[in-house]
């Protein structure tokens, strides 16, 4: 299954140019790994392969930071819902809507609740450790932290700092292969 999603992930995600990362870094490649997300086939080893890695933990949830998690985050609930752990799945906003329920976290989600929190793409850490703070302000316990691809960027190393056990499916260097910079 890491090979068929290493060679989808290398086709639809992996892209060169002039970037700017979420992190404010430049790069000279981008991993636009919501290209795989919402490919039909990437999106199912991507799920199947995040809920192998988290089926055997106390958690009820597993969700992220809206967009780049949203189809993650589906993926791994409907997975789930085939196996004896169903998972329900919640999205972080950035923000507040000023109308609704003005909620922070949508979905499924309780107070006290057992979560993994999922990215497709980690730089820094900054972004996953912000909706790590929504997700525990909210109540919750982050058991995980994954992430389709870590950018070798210094990510894990501030997630785990943090004191979050941390995976990802595939290193930078692994997609990028005999292409790396």
């Amino acid at each position: 299954m890491k090979d068929r999603l290493l060679a989808i992930l290398r086709r639809e995600s992996l892209q060169f140019g002039d970037f700017t990362l979420a992190s404010g870094k430049k790069s000279k490649y981008y991993m636009d790994t919501r290209k795989t997300a919402l490919h039909p086939e990437g999106i199912n080893l991507i799920s199947q392969l995040v809920f192998s890695l988290i089926k055997d933990l106390d958690v009820e949830f597993i969700g992220g930071p809206t967009i780049g998690a949203d189809p993650i985050v589906s993926g791994v609930a409907l997975v789930s819902g085939n196996s004896s752990k169903p998972l329900g799945g919640f999205l972080i906003r950035k923000e507040k809507k000023d109308h609704g329920t003005g909620k922070l976290i949508e979905g499924c989600f309780r107070k006290g609740a057992n979560v993994v929190v999922v990215e497709d793409v980690v730089t820094t850490g900054g972004s996953t450790l912000n909706a790590i703070k929504t997700v525990e302000a909210e109540g919750g316990k982050v058991a995980m932290v994954i992430s389709v691809i870590d950018r070798e960027e210094g990510g894990r190393e501030n997630i785990e700092k943090a004191g979050y056990k941390f995976a990802s499916l595939f290193k930078t260097s692994e997609v990028l292969g005999d292409k790396a910079l």
